[in-house]
């Protein structure tokens, strides 16, 4: 157990204002809730971290862009302590563990940084925060900085959260860390190796988010498909499909950010046949050109992704598939991202994101290679990837139409629109499905609809009439 902090506020004082800005991916979104978790035990969570006493920033340090908009978002709030507007500055999250005292020592209006092994302790850092000190014992304090040097640490149920997801559709986090070693990706060096949640741990957490509202569960990690190889008796992801598939209330089962390498026949079998299982699946490929992927040490070839691809269309009905491309990799030549091009056009992902590579000085890749990839040649291939997928994303949502299905209702827009989403669709970054005349449907109803139009990569429905 750590040991406890200096705190000179008693616990009687008044509890603070607290307000929460979370950025990055939907695990940085279940962290956040955690966090919000525990700081709501003693303090007032508020809406608008504007208006709060201390403010936390949870931040994403994946790629350059990434950590700009994290700093961005850190002196922006630093402003508001300057200006009398708040009175204390947390930083959490991913640039926390990565950067440490360097992050505190260059941002000097930041009162405290939190690494993710310790956020148990985010009630005693904000008790300090809130206490008046002298400026030199306040530099001095060991509660400044508290970051774990091995970010590998222990992974429990994650009970407890403060949701910022609507109520009717949650993350569940069955693992941390990851040990694939891809060469582009520095999560290792903050998130630790991979280790599995027990199987006690994912479903504890997955009936209080069920018994909350949940009807929908988004099953989440930095490589989904690799759950339970470290536990005991080694049980597949498709062991915890099954018993997740057992929770009254529960819906949807989505699976996002599958490893290939570790999609496994039995997983396959679990997606076919688990009604509860959407036919949807997440899965980060990167490249399809065999020497890139060695370059990006992924474990799979062309041969093999293509063999598991054929699989997952032959096995998974109505199977919807997102993936992933990384453009413009070290070495990468224009016949590779013809490749890359010819790629798209024979598997016809119904959804498909692409970035231009970024070079990570603490990463293998930004360490071995030379970013030789000129930025308006990355952009170029950008350009080309996404406008080779455009229209095979429209031909999908044109498919659609005349087709009914159940879709799981997110509430109105600002202009009274219903949106929904099906399940080919997962929250936050897949096209929606606009409901017709549906006004009054609550939010986390499900209901059949026939779809009626395609606009563009949405839909339009309405509920049948008959």
């Amino acid at each position: 157990m750590p040991k406890p902090l200096p705190v000179s506020t008693p616990p009687s004082a008044a509890p603070a204002r607290v307000g929460i800005i979370s950025l990055g991916c939907p695990k940085n979104t279940v962290d956040t809730e955690v966090l919000l978790g525990r700081i709501a035990q003693d303090h007032v969570v508020c809406a608008d971290p504007s208006d709060a006493d201390v403010v936390v920033v949870n931040t994403c340090a994946f790629l350059d862009q990434a950590r700009e908009e994290s700093l961005a978002v850190i002196r922006e709030v630093e402003g508001w302590k300057r200006a009398g507007k708040i009175k204390g500055v947390v930083v959490t999250g991913c640039l926390a563990q990565r950067w440490g005292d360097r992050l505190r020592e260059e941002e000097p209006d930041v009162d405290a940084v939190l690494g993710m092994a310790e956020y148990g302790r985010i009630g005693e850092v904000m008790r300090n925060v809130l206490s008046p000190r002298a400026a030199a014992e306040i530099a001095q304090a060991p509660w400044r900085t508290l970051v774990a040097e091995d970010p590998s640490f222990p992974v429990e149920a994650q009970t407890g959260r403060l949701r910022v997801t609507p109520r009717h559709y949650a993350y569940l986090q069955v693992s941390e860390g990851c040990s694939n070693a891809c060469t582009f990706c520095s999560i290792p060096t903050f998130r630790g190796l991979f280790r599995s949640k027990t199987r006690e741990a994912v479903l504890a957490e997955a009936q209080e988010l069920v018994a909350a509202g949940a009807c929908e569960l988004n099953i989440i990690s930095q490589d989904t498909t690799d759950w339970g190889h470290d536990l005991p008796g080694a049980p597949g992801l498709e062991s915890l499909l099954a018993e997740l598939s057992e929770l009254d209330g529960l819906a949807w089962i989505r699976l996002l950010y599958a490893y290939p390498g570790h999609v496994s026949d039995p997983m396959v079998e679990a997606m076919a046949s688990l009604p509860k299982v959407v036919p949807y699946l997440d899965m980060p490929i990167q490249h399809i050109s065999t020497p890139v992927l060695k370059r990006m040490g992924r474990r799979h070839t062309r041969e093999e992704t293509h063999t598991l691809l054929r699989t997952l269309r032959a096995r998974v009905p109505e199977l919807v598939l997102r993936t992933t491309f990384i453009v413009g990799f070290p070495g990468e030549t224009e016949a590779q991202f013809q490749e890359l091009i010819d790629f798209t056009e024979e598997f016809r992902f119904e959804r498909l994101g692409a970035f231009p590579y970024s070079h990570e000085p603490s990463t293998p890749a930004g360490e071995r290679f030379e970013d030789d990839i000129p930025a308006e040649v990355k952009a170029e291939r950008l350009d080309r990837i996404m406008s080779t997928q455009q229209p095979i994303a429209f031909a999908h949502a044109a498919s659609l139409v005349g087709k009914r299905f159940e879709v799981l209702v997110e509430g109105e827009d600002d202009e009274g629109q219903v949106l929904a989403r099906s399940p080919y669709d997962a929250p936050e970054i897949d096209p929606v499905v606009y409901l017709q005349d549906a006004q009054g449907l609550p939010a986390g109803a499900m209901v059949e609809v026939e779809v009626t139009r395609a606009d563009g990569y949405d839909v339009h429905a309405e509920l049948p009439q008959t």
